[in-house]
Formats: C-alpha cells, sequence, structure tokens
C-alpha cells in the first residue's frame, strides 16, 4: 500500500478532495472522526478526560461537552499536555488499527487537519496540501458556515502558514476556482500519480528521471530537504548520515531533475538489510547496482575495488524522480559524494567547469543514459584528486 498524508488550512476545502480519493477506491482514515470516537461516551477516552477535567465537560446527555473541556484544557500548557497525553495515543492506536485492516493494495488516504503542526509529513509515501488564498478562505468560512469574520480569521491563523504547508507539500492543489475545478484535479492526481505509485510500489519498480539538463530550480532544496526527513523516518537509527548530494544539492548547477540522497550506515550488511523496508517506503532497490566506479587514492595512486561498494534504489513516484545511494559510513565513495557537492558549493570555477562537462556529455550521450554516465568519469576521475587536494587546504586553514 501507499499513505497520502491529505491536508489543509479551515475553509480551504480538503473534504472535496477526500471526496473524490475516496469515490475513486481510497481507503479514507478521518483524523477528526477517530478524535471524536475516542471520546464517545462509555469510551475509556471520556472516563480519562473526566478523570482529568471533572465532570463538569459532560452534557446532560453524557456526550462530551467540547466548548466546556475546551474552556478547562486550554486555559495553559500543562493542562493542554494532560488533554493531549490522554488523546493522542487513542487517536494513534485506533489510526493503527485501521491502517492494519487496509488491502494490501490500498491507496490510503489520511486526512489529518493538523498534519503540519504535528509534523507528521515525513511518515507519508506523499503528502498533498489543499491550499487557497486567506481572503477567499475567509469568505467561503463566513457564507457557507456562517462563522463570524473574526473568528474565521482567529483559526486560520492560529494554523501552519501556506510558506509551512508549502514546505512539506509533494503537491499542492490550488482551491481558487469551482468545487468542479478541485476535483478534476484530485481525480488527475490520483489517475495519473497515485494509482500507478502504489502500483510501482507493489511491484518493485523504479521510475527513470528524465535524460535532460535542466536550469537550477531553487525548489531542488526543499525537496531534498523532505526526502531526507522521508528517508529518516523509514530508517531511522539504522542510518548514520542522510545528505542531500549531487548537482541537485549545488545552487546554480545545471542538473538532471533528479534528487540524489545519500544514506550512511555502519556497513553493506545493514544496507541490505534495509532493502524492503526502503522499498516498501515508496524506494525499491536496482539489484544492477553494486558499486561506484573505483578510483586510485590520490596519495599512493592504488585502487582498492572492496572499498567502493554501494547499494542503489529509486523512486517509484511517477512524479518525482529519486536516486537513493547506499553507503557505507568511512568509505571513499560516500566522503567523496558529500566533498565533491561542496567543493562545487565553494568553487565557482569548477561548477562552471563541470557544467560544461556535464552539456557535453548530454550531447555525445545521444539519449543514452549509459554512455551519459561513462563521458563523465573521466573528468570525476581528476575530480576525485582535485577534492582531495581542496579537503587537505580546507584543514591546514
Amino acid at each position: 500500500m501507499i499513505r497520502v498524508g491529505l491536508s489543509g488550512g479551515i475553509g480551504a476545502g480538503k473534504s472535496t478532495v477526500a471526496k473524490t480519493f475516496v469515490e475513486r477506491g481510497g481507503y479514507h482514515i478521518d483524523a477528526d472522526k477517530i478524535a471524536r470516537e475516542v471520546v464517545e461516551p462509555g469510551t475509556p477516552g471520556l472516563t480519562q478526560l473526566v478523570e482529568a477535567f471533572g465532570d463538569d465537560i459532560l452534557a446532560a446527555d453524557g456526550t462530551l461537552d467540547r466548548p466546556a473541556l475546551a474552556a478547562k484544557a486550554f486555559v495553559d500548557d500543562e493542562s493542554r499536555q494532560k488533554l493531549n497525553s490522554i488523546t493522542h495515543p487513542l487517536v494513534g492506536a485506533r489510526t493503527q488499527e485501521l491502517l492494519a485492516e487496509a488491502p494490501s493494495n490500498a491507496i490510503v488516504v489520511q486526512d489529518i487537519p493538523l498534519l503540519v503542526e504535528g509534523n507528521m509529513a515525513p511518515f507519508f509515501h506523499l503528502v498533498v496540501i489543499v491550499g487557497a488564498d486567506e481572503e477567499l478562505r475567509v469568505q467561503r468560512l463566513t457564507e457557507l458556515r456562517g462563522m463570524p469574520e473574526d473568528d474565521a480569521r482567529a483559526r486560520i491563523r492560529a494554523q501552519a502558514t501556506d510558506e509551512q504547508r508549502r514546505a512539506v507539500a509533494d503537491v499542492w492543489l490550488d482551491n481558487s476556482g469551482t468545487p468542479d475545478d478541485l476535483a478534476d484535479a484530485a481525480a488527475q492526481l490520483w489517475d495519473e500519480r497515485l494509482v500507478p505509485y502504489e502500483e510501482n510500489v507493489r511491484s518493485r519498480t523504479i521510475v527513470p528521471g528524465p535524460l535532460a539538463l535542466a536550469d537550477p530550480e531553487p525548489a531542488w532544496a526543499a525537496i531534498g530537504a523532505r526526502l531526507v526527513n522521508r528517508l529518516w523516518a523509514i530508517v531511522g537509527d539504522k542510518a548514520s548520515a542522510i545528505d542531500h548530494i549531487g548537482s541537485t544539492a549545488v545552487p546554480g548547477l545545471i542538473a538532471k531533475p533528479t534528487i540524489d540522497i545519500q544514506i550512511t550506515v555502519a556497513d553493506l550488511d545493514v544496507a541490505d538489510a534495509l532493502a524492503d523496508v526502503l522499498a516498501d517506503g515508496g524506494f525499491p532497490r536496482n539489484p544492477e547496482t553494486t558499486s561506484d566506479r573505483p578510483k586510485p587514492d590520490p596519495e599512493t595512486g592504488s585502487v582498492d575495488d572492496g572499498l567502493w561498494g554501494k547499494r542503489f534504489h529509486g523512486s517509484a513516484d511517477p512524479g518525482r524522480s529519486v536516486n537513493v545511494h547506499v553507503r557505507a559510513q568511512g568509505s571513499p565513495g560516500g566522503r567523496f559524494a558529500v566533498e565533491f557537492r561542496d567543493w562545487l558549493r565553494s568553487d565557482a570555477a569548477a561548477r562552471d567547469e563541470y557544467a560544461e562537462i556535464k552539456l557535453a556529455a548530454m550531447a555525445a550521450a545521444d539519449g543514452d543514459r549509459d554512455a551519459y554516465v561513462a563521458a563523465k568519469e573521466p573528468w570525476f576521475d581528476r575530480a576525485y584528486a582535485r577534492v582531495a587536494a581542496w579537503r587537505a587546504g580546507r584543514r591546514e586553514t
């Protein structure tokens, strides 16, 4: 299965997207619904709330009087934490129960209003955010829900900002048009990205990125940061470092629009043990790639092929090309990947030189991916020694 985190600010139109996904077969888990279920009459959740805040949080019919609870639970941080310590574990446990009941080929749509505020984005294969201008959201809340304008603005500003939401969004669905426009965009996303994504995860299929050079995009850094966070959520303490590397990690450098990420692990046995974990998380392994091209030691000139092993994974997401290189801690390939990035960031001449090499290699490759890589290797061999000299110079200063 794949898990899709769906969120958006109040009045943005998230419910329209959720409805569209459900109509097309999505397995819907609604966080707001669960939060109500776990404190219904007769539940341990409601009993715990009464014990913590008093029986005057109950309505006459025995149900939870939410305004009465809010008046007690939101007076200070201690009370808020007390509330969260009761409800959050219950919501989490019920969510896990529903996930366990999902079919193995499900596209799970987790509808979570506070996904951004709760720092939950890394735990999903894809995060979809529904966005709309604040004034439009205020208009909808006042006209369609009858909410006072001051209340609407206060609720909007108490939530995450658009900037915070964009930072975690893999997909931003703009809802400045009609509900039908939004539903059509959601349906297209479902058909063209989510359905093939789930199929690719299940079949362990990598989607290759385009073999073309693109002008540098400021967004690459944010995408790299999201992927680093997602991979930390997948592999946890099995990694000692996770870094955005490669050309998309170098501001101002032309690049194929494929994000390269390096996971550093203790050894390649750990890398092999992570193969299925990464594949389930959306990054299947390419078993044909088991090492980098060995390079001679800059000091001795010797080549030790055994030090250059790695494991290589790609992305199952048809909407985002990613290379994941899993290398052992202390390996020359792992060290070079990070230092090469930092060298290019610090040396404009080297960066321009590499751009020319890339352009020439792309022209010579004539659409052949292997030929493109091979055409750059002689320059990389020389760059390996230059990066070593750059590293030594940094140490001296």
